[in-house]
């Protein structure tokens, strides 16, 4: 006995076949030839996109939630770093001579 070998189609073939499939200009027995898949498994591939579409616009868009310590040791950071600036600044400005400036 021979062993078929199952192809594997990646997610990006699928979606392409399934939206053709609901653009509906072809049938589904010329969107399988054309693809080289089984008529039913274009079908099927057409279902599972329609019952999952909506699942594509759940996700809120925005910044991702950050967990609390980690917000709080990039806010500790920044605090650092500002304070290192202003350090600076009033160090290069206390060193200026006002009569030089004029």
């Amino acid at each position: 006995m021979t062993e078929k070998n199952r192809k594997n189609f990646s997610s990006q073939f699928k979606a392409k076949v399934a939206i053709e499939s609901i653009r509906g200009i072809k049938t589904v027995n010329e969107i399988a030839q054309e693809f080289g898949v089984h008529p039913t498994q274009v079908g099927h591939w057409k279902k599972m996109l329609q019952e999952q579409a909506s699942c594509i616009f759940d996700t809120v868009r925005g910044p991702k939630p950050v967990g609390p310590s980690a917000s709080q040791d990039r806010l500790y950071s920044e605090i650092g770093r500002l304070k290192m600036e202003l350090d600076w600044l009033k160090k290069k400005l206390g060193s200026a001579d006002p009569e030089d400036t004029g």
